[in-house]
């Protein structure tokens, strides 16, 4: 690949660069402090107490207590413990059981795909609500779809497409309203990978039982992830080995992994107010000038009530995977969906919930800032996009005129007549 000149990283919401001060956390602990954090010996201490300092750190950010933290390979098990934890736990106790679990169209696959999972082994029945034109989850239509047998509801707190913002304390109260009139309580789940760097998330003030996330999202390591599990909730472990992380997830711990999220999560708070509006005001500069500058160009979703690192685009008569490579060419980092789905030919799941058809799902791109974004990096994109836009469509126009064309030759001469 040629040496570009300029490199513009607008992909925060597929994953982060590590921070120099997480960075530096987790060094040691990858040869000095090498220890397995199960060994009881002095080494195996000195790995153990790095582990309970991060646990700490990742409960007080949360409002929780340590005991109710367990860490993960990252949120994809996070949210497979969550659901398929939850369920299980049920059947133990309930093995002629046929539980009900309600999630969103728009969740992260691994949601979508561990309650399809579910329902597949005929273990579950499940209901996926859908969206309001804004992208949002109406509580009242989440209410309407509860039934007796339901245990389990499950709603992102931010899109990781479209950015949107879920009213989670507003579900919160209403599943707590709820269950002080019914014998089977429902759990209620946040996938909150997205929202950790900007939004409060606080357990008590979301009103969750369990609430995941990841490392890599917040300028810490891959590899490592959270779940938050409300001490009494019933949760059963889904794969079997030794009894790490309370006896609910089986594996020798990611020592530097853990280290390095705890450090991160501890970056957040002193700097979240500041870097949210730098990021806000960036990415609406960006919005702007490209929506400005470029004609037959929209906004997916609304431009409140959305993250403010997220701007999701959509571009007349171009192609999204086109747009995408044309940009790296010209060293701005973009994607066209979810990181995990970035190779999937199918549109967009969360766009086609949102209402949009294939074709403008198709032509859609995700652009998702972060503090190290800057406001060169944002002008270079505004300038950037109109030519490589313009360039796009005169390809796509001049491919139509020749299949057109060559059709023409094709049909017989009184055709129509």
């Amino acid at each position: 690949m040629a040496e570009l000149k300029q490199k513009v990283y607008f992909d925060y919401g597929a994953t982060t660069p590590v921070s120099k001060e997480v960075f530096l956390a987790m060094q040691p602990y990858f040869s000095e402090k090498f220890g397995n954090a199960s060994s009881i010996h002095f080494i195996g201490e000195e790995a153990a107490e790095a582990v309970q300092k991060s646990r700490e750190q990742v409960a007080e950010y949360l409002g929780a207590t340590f005991e109710e933290i367990i860490f993960t390979s990252g949120a994809t098990e996070s949210n497979n413990l969550a659901i398929k934890g939850v369920v299980k736990k049920f059947l133990e106790k309930n093995p002629a059981g046929k539980p009900h679990v309600i999630t969103t169209k728009i969740e992260h696959h691994c949601v979508v795909d561990s309650v399809k999972s579910l329902e597949k082994e005929g273990l579950i029945e499940a209901t996926y609500l859908g969206i309001n034109s804004n992208g949002i989850v109406e509580p009242e239509e989440l209410k309407f779809a509860v039934k007796k047998n339901t245990i389990l509801i499950s709603v992102m707190y931010v899109n990781n497409e479209i950015g949107t913002v879920q009213p989670i304390k507003e579900i919160g109260r209403l599943i707590k309203e709820l269950n002080e009139k019914r014998e089977q309580k429902i759990i209620f789940h946040t996938d909150a990978v997205q929202a950790v760097n900007y939004f409060d998330c606080e357990v008590k003030n979301l009103g969750v039982d369990l609430l995941s996330f990841s490392g890599h999202k917040i300028y810490g390591p891959k590899g490592v992830g959270v779940l938050y599990i409300k001490k009494g909730s019933p949760i059963a472990r889904i794969q079997d080995g030794g009894s790490h992380e309370f006896g609910l997830r089986a594996g020798t711990l990611n020592v530097p992994g853990i280290v390095g999220v705890g450090e991160a999560i501890k970056q957040i708070q002193p700097e979240k107010e500041k870097n949210t509006e730098f990021v806000k005001k960036l990415r609406d500069r960006l919005i702007a000038g490209i929506l400005k500058n470029v004609p037959g160009s929209y906004l997916n979703g609304p431009k409140e009530s959305r993250s403010p690192n997220n701007a999701n685009l959509r571009f007349d008569n171009v192609e999204g995977e086109a747009l995408l490579y044309a940009l790296s060419f010209e060293g701005i980092a973009v994607s066209t969906a979810s990181a995990c789905a970035s190779k999937s030919l199918k549109p967009s799941h969360v766009l086609i919930a949102l209402g949009l058809p294939p074709e403008q799902a198709h032509s859609s791109v995700r652009l998702t800032l972060g503090k190290y974004s800057t406001e060169q990096e944002v002008d270079y994109a505004i300038e950037v996009f109109p030519r490589v836009i313009e360039k796009l469509r005169q390809v796509s126009g001049n491919v139509l005129q020749e299949r057109l064309g060559k059709r023409e030759e094709r049909l017989p001469e009184d055709f129509g007549c």
